[in-house]
């Protein structure tokens, strides 16, 4: 999980100061040590530790801060401000052309991940109303240009190809038929190295000089660290970047790439791959990033993922029948595939505030999902209106069918009534009351 370290040693740095009702200046320094030493663990790059530790030394050192009827609180929402400074203030989005296309290019080293970022980015601006193209200029990777076709058939996004023909020429080209077919946003694929040379950079500012590029995007793998600081700021010093897409970010425990780069460079990060799935590219927005990284959660992207993926009309109809207690298997089935939508169980919960550590050491295995969903498909219609009316044979032809055991179909029936009772409860006076301070999920369900 990203940022797993870090956060764990901020929370141990911070659980200690809230045990203290008033701070001195040398628990402060201290805990400013720990935050230093966090940071260096996290492959934060050093100068860039070493100043952020001495500017929220400086700014948590303060009469404010000292005289506070909560001190600790206050230092929290320090750190909190000026990681996300650290990480750029507010997010950055791309910049668009006065006339169409806009142009995005995106580059970086060969095995970074540009081309399936490629497709991932241009499936994002699909889904937001836009009509992307993409252009293959990778033409010395063997298969460069059919891999591009692949994700982008995946990404229901056209591929425009003019097989080995150069690729500043295929640029051109590209341009023109995107304005002759009212495609608004063109993304170029280009070749990759295993390492920063003059041929590369030679090649990208030839193509940047044929056509009028509106968004140098680096892509970058966050799970190198360091090294991934120092490729953009060579980039970066070559080429002069807009902006940095680190890939792998849900699987980097350290998180020193995502810390540093702003800093180093003095580009922000835009986007972050945060899974294989050509969903998973989320908008990078360091005020989010900073909560979660102190175990506040991240509500905003998790509505903002409710609102682009579930069926605002299907939501209501789903609160009115649990008002009225009429939940029943269908709707338990349409949960489920709404849920998925959103990415995987644990990636949802993770951003609900205090839970990320909760989770830390617990197994959520979404196929558990899967196979509560083959149960149900494996009812018939008036099963799943009445669950009530599944008596044993019923549960051995329901398990038979799909593939799984009688105790599991005992078992989702059992939390369904648990789940009945639940709604039941908060659907009374006195439950509203309970259940409107706060409620978790239904028992049994992927915990």
């Amino acid at each position: 999980m990203a940022f797993e370290n870090l956060s764990d040693k901020l929370a141990a740095a911070f659980k200690k100061l809230r045990s203290k009702g008033k701070l001195t200046e040398s628990d402060v320094k201290s805990a400013m040590r720990e935050v230093r030493l966090a940071l260096l663990e996290a492959d934060v790059n050093y100068k860039v530790a070493k100043d952020f530790s001495n500017t929220l030394a400086e700014k948590c050192v303060g009469e404010k801060v000292m005289e506070s009827l909560t001190p600790a609180q206050m230092v929290i929402k320090i750190v909190r401000d000026e990681l996300t400074a650290l990480m750029g203030g507010e997010h950055t989005r791309l910049k668009t052309a006065s006339r169409i296309p806009t142009v995005v290019l995106m580059c970086g080293l060969q095995g970074s991940g540009k081309t399936t970022h490629s497709a991932k980015l241009a499936k994002k601006l699909k889904a937001e109303g836009h009509r992307p193209m993409l252009v293959a200029l990778d033409i010395y990777r063997p298969a460069a240009i059919e891999q591009l076709k692949v994700v982008g058939a995946a990404a229901d996004v056209p591929v425009f190809e003019m097989g080995t023909e150069k690729p500043e020429k295929i640029a051109v080209k590209a341009i023109k038929y995107a304005r002759d077919y009212g495609h608004d946003y063109v993304i170029l694929d280009t070749a990759g190295r295993l390492h920063i040379d003059d041929d590369l950079m030679g090649e990208l500012k030839r193509i940047t000089k044929a056509v009028e590029v509106n968004n140098i995007l680096l892509v970058i793998d966050s799970m190198i660290g360091q090294d991934a600081v120092n490729v953009a700021k060579a980039f970066n010093d070559l080429l002069e970047i807009d902006g940095v897409i680190l890939t792998k970010l849900d699987g980097d425990t350290r998180g020193g790439a995502a810390l540093s780069v702003r800093a180093v460079t003095g580009k922000p990060i835009i986007y972050a791959g945060v899974g294989e799935k050509l969903d998973d590219l989320d908008e990078f927005h360091p005020d989010r990033m900073a909560s979660r990284i102190l175990g506040m959660g991240d509500m905003l992207s998790l509505i903002e993922k409710a609102e682009n993926e579930l069926d605002e009309k299907q939501a209501e109809e789903t609160a009115k029948r649990l008002a009225e207690n009429k939940f029943d298997m269908n709707d338990l089935l349409q949960q489920f595939e709404s849920i998925k939508k959103m990415g995987s169980l644990k990636s949802i919960m993770s951003m609900l505030p205090g839970m990320e550590q909760k989770l830390r050491d617990v197994d959520i295995d979404d196929r558990q999902m899967l196979r509560i969903e083959a149960i149900i498909k494996s009812m018939t219609k008036k099963e799943r209106a009445k669950p009530d009316i599944i008596n044993a044979s019923r549960k051995r032809r329901i398990a038979a069918g799909s593939g799984t055991k009688v105790e599991d179909v005992n078992r989702l029936l059992g939390q369904y009534e648990q789940m009945k009772k639940m709604f039941k409860q908060m659907n009374s006076k006195s439950g509203k009351r309970r259940f409107g301070r706060g409620m978790g999920l239904p028992p049994g369900f992927g915990l």
